[in-house]
């Protein structure tokens, strides 16, 4: 259970937080405590849902001593409730004094600490996750392997159990934070070759009913100790008599039907268990292994309920697996495989010779992957709102202008990737060439209607020539590929009337509103995307749209460069910089260069002129990177603290900020942070983007923010996968369609080697350098 991983978090960080969850599965949250804090998976963000009498136990009996404690360490506690803590999150009960957690996803450990107990205890969990294996990566289980070892001198007999309430026909809590009953629960005993333990299912519900989902608890042992029940009765009756029994050593049943009932409080709750007890001799450690699976296959058949009122549609995993239980076992049968290749993927990622803060900027954002914010549909296709709100999706619509940012699922998903892009070009391109910017007509739904996104179309463009390039799958291109070429030929019908090559006009973008004029996000997009249809029509072998896009660009990057550059960076051409309102007129735009980024990314090569590009993102860091002691005003949303580094997404360092500027221009967005961080490393500058990374991740600390979600428009927000690309522009990897591979390394060291995902296969790019400076290179495939 070594590993090589995060920063440590320890039990008194109240927002260290691993979310466990597969693609689109939802996820069950692990706080360094070593507590189940939330279970969001339900098909929507559930901050805070934390399921009654969800937790794991410990029984240790050694010479005449005994003791039961929860498996969890002791957290901060916050009494700031109106009703106290309620008995159902056992928050009374004995805990270990301190706890260690380290991650490597999409494993976690933690070591627990008790100088009381004989033994020591640890934690693994995980959920398999595999690249360019989704279907594999999007179990709706995890695993949860307790080690405890023997430090004392006599034999030690150890229990560990867990717990869970059943989730069929869940409806939430009432008022007085009470579990809502649902009469037709009920919990099954497993037995079978190898496998034990309690399948939590019901009747009563249509199989199609939101509410309608089971789960289990299982263990590698077809002997292990199982309670399908604890004690039904009233009050706090149940989890009164688990704790004696489980205090004595064993979970079953020990008898209170005599008891005297109350006629009032809580009914019981459907709650299991089920154990593992071994023996254990000085010196030896043992496993203990667990599965926690979930199944609640349907979800809104749309963004919202009241979409398509009364529908329903199934999640992906839905259709792989019949219940919770197939889930949980078909994880058990395939257990060594699955941990086998998931450890090839972190170990390779933790395991790079990179800054760790890099490391740390792609391995801690997949949680996003893994969260409410994507999901898969039936057939696969793949769907994201912008992030998560407490308890439903912020930002429906896989909106192509935040999405433009996120790479990780391009790179190590590539054909779920292609999915979302189908899913716009076939779907979402109106006849004239527009593109819908938010996905509804998938669902039966009217069109979004609204303006077309400048950067989100152009940008979708250079995306379809980022999955070709993954793929080289000419089945997917000649799909979308007439599609493609009609959105070109909207962008500059509708912002480029004149042929000047300069777009202007209203031009809607990721700020929420519209830049009018000639600017460098929209302009450099513009190139970006000229770029890519010419490769995309050689590849179609269509020369006259080859030859159109290259004549195009070739003026347009003169236009552009001409009429935005002012001698140090790009800046928007307006007559008024106050009329209309939201704009950056002479502003230094973070984003300006947004459109090289992905660029480069993807091997289209420097679209503007490389003294200016080296010049106008140099100074972006110079003017737009707060070092840490900034006392300015922000009457937008506030990010950061004073005491923090982080980059704006605009300045003035050379006057002329209109009075009311676009609307986001005093804020942080990690996603931004990274896509300039990944510009600076390819144009030479790598500390300046080191420091940026660096800046990002010191704020996800676990005090003030959790390290495994960072928040823009909510949590776990899509924009956060950009920190993928920073790991590219460090190794330097380029790519061909036909699956060529060639990597340059911006660092020098005498042995570098760094995680690849190439679409095909993934693996670890090596390079030695000998003392007389030879370099030599070579590609280790692991799967």
């Amino acid at each position: 259970m070594a590993m090589n991983g995060s920063a440590n978090y320890t039990n008194r960080m109240p927002l260290a937080a691993f979310p466990l969850g597969g693609l689109g599965t939802g996820s069950v949250t692990l706080h360094a405590s070593g507590a189940l804090t939330e279970f969001e998976i339900f098909n929507r963000p559930a901050k805070g849902n934390k399921l009654p009498y969800s937790f794991f136990a410990i029984h240790t009996a050694w010479s005449d001593c005994t003791d039961a404690r929860v498996l969890e360490a002791k957290r901060m506690p916050d009494f700031d409730r109106a009703r106290g803590y309620h008995p159902q999150q056992v928050m009374g009960l004995p805990r270990f004094a301190a706890s260690r957690m380290e991650t490597a996803f999409p494993f976690a450990r933690i070591d627990f600490e008790e100088e009381s107990l004989p033994v020591s205890v640890s934690l693994e969990a995980f959920v398999p996750f595999i690249p360019l294996n989704e279907d594999d990566s999007g179990i709706p289980a995890a695993v949860f392997r307790y080690r405890v070892k023997n430090t004392g001198g006599v034999k030690a007999k150890v229990l560990i159990a867990a717990s869970m309430p059943n989730i069929y026909g869940f409806r939430g809590f009432d008022c007085f934070d009470n579990y809502r009953p649902f009469e037709g629960r009920e919990n099954k005993e497993i037995r079978e070759a190898g496998i034990s333990g309690v399948f939590m299912t019901g009747s009563g519900l249509a199989e199609d009913a939101l509410t309608f989902g089971n789960s289990a608890i299982l263990v590698p042992d077809e002997s292990a100790l199982v309670k399908p029940y604890w004690h039904r009765s009233r009050w706090y009756d149940s989890v009164a008599d688990f704790w004696n029994c489980f205090s004595a050593g064993h979970l079953e049943h020990v008898g209170m039907e005599g008891v005297q009932r109350s006629a009032i409080g809580p009914l019981g709750y459907p709650v299991g268990s089920a154990g593992l007890e071994k023996t254990i001799n000085p010196g030896v450690e043992e496993d203990f292994l667990f599965i926690l699976s979930w199944y609640v296959p349907n979800r809104f058949r749309g963004w919202f309920q009241d979409d398509n009122p009364g529908q329903t549609m199934k999640n992906h995993y839905a259709t792989r697996f019949a219940s919770a239980l197939d889930a949980g076992q078909y994880l058990l049968h395939n257990l060594p495989r699955l941990e086998a290749q998931s450890r090839l993927f972190a170990d390779a990622l933790q395991g790079s010779t990179l800054p760790r803060p890099v490391i740390s900027a792609v391995a801690d954002n997949l949680t996003v992957l893994t969260s409410n914010t994507c999901f898969r549909d039936a057939t696969g296709t793949f769907l994201a709102w912008e992030g998560c709100h407490e308890q439903e999706g912020s930002c429906h619509g896989t909106c192509t202008h935040v999405w433009n940012y996120a790479q990780s699922a391009a790179w190590l998903f590539p054909a779920m990737e292609r999915s979302a892009r189908l899913n716009e070009f076939l779907y979402e391109v109106e006849p004239n060439g527009k593109m819908n910017f938010r996905a509804m007509k998938r669902f039966g739904l009217p069109a979004f209607n609204m303006h077309a996104a400048a950067d989100g179309q152009l940008g979708t463009i250079v995306r379809a020539w980022r999955e070709y390039l993954l793929s080289g799958d000419k089945e997917f291109l000649a799909a979308i590929y007439p599609r493609i070429l009609r959105c070109l030929a909207y962008c500059e019908k509708t912002w480029d009337a004149d042929g000047d090559g300069l777009l202007e006009g209203l031009q809607h973008n990721t700020y929420d509103i519209e830049f009018c004029g000639v600017n460098p996000l929209s302009g450099v997009f513009y190139l970006a995307a000229l770029r890519a249809v010419e490769r995309l029509a050689e590849a179609m072998d269509d020369p006259v749209s080859a030859k159109r896009a290259a004549e195009k660009y070739a003026a347009s990057r003169a236009a552009l460069d001409k009429a935005c550059f002012n001698g140090a960076y790009y800046e928007q051409v307006i007559e008024d910089k106050d009329s209309p309102p939201y704009q950056f007129g002479k502003g230094c735009l973070s984003d300006q260069l947004l459109g090289q980024a992905m660029a480069s990314l993807y091997g289209l090569g420097e679209l503007l002129p490389k003294t200016h590009i080296k010049s106008a993102i140099k100074a972006v860091y110079d003017n737009n990177f707060l070092d840490g002691d900034h006392r300015g005003s922000c009457m937008q949303r506030l990010y950061i603290a004073d005491d923090e580094k982080g980059l704006v997404l605009c300045s003035w360092p050379k006057g002329g900020k209109p009075r009311f500027p676009f609307v986001y221009s005093d804020e942080v967005w990690t996603g931004i942070e990274y896509q300039v961080a990944a510009l600076l490393i390819q144009q030479g500058f790598v500390e300046e983007g080191l420091n940026i990374v660096s800046a990002v991740r010191k704020r996800y600390d676990g005090i003030r923010r959790n390290p495994f979600s960072e928040m823009e428009c909510g949590y776990h927000y899509a924009r956060s996968l950009a920190g993928y690309g920073v790991m590219v522009a460090f190794c330097g990897l380029q790519l061909t369609p036909e699956g060529d591979i060639s990597f340059d390394p911006v660092i020098n060291e005498s042995d570098f080697h760094c995680f690849y995902c190439d679409g095909r296969h993934f693996g670890i790019l090596h390079q030695t350098i000998s003392k007389n400076g030879r370099k030599e290179k070579f590609v280790e495939i692991l799967l």
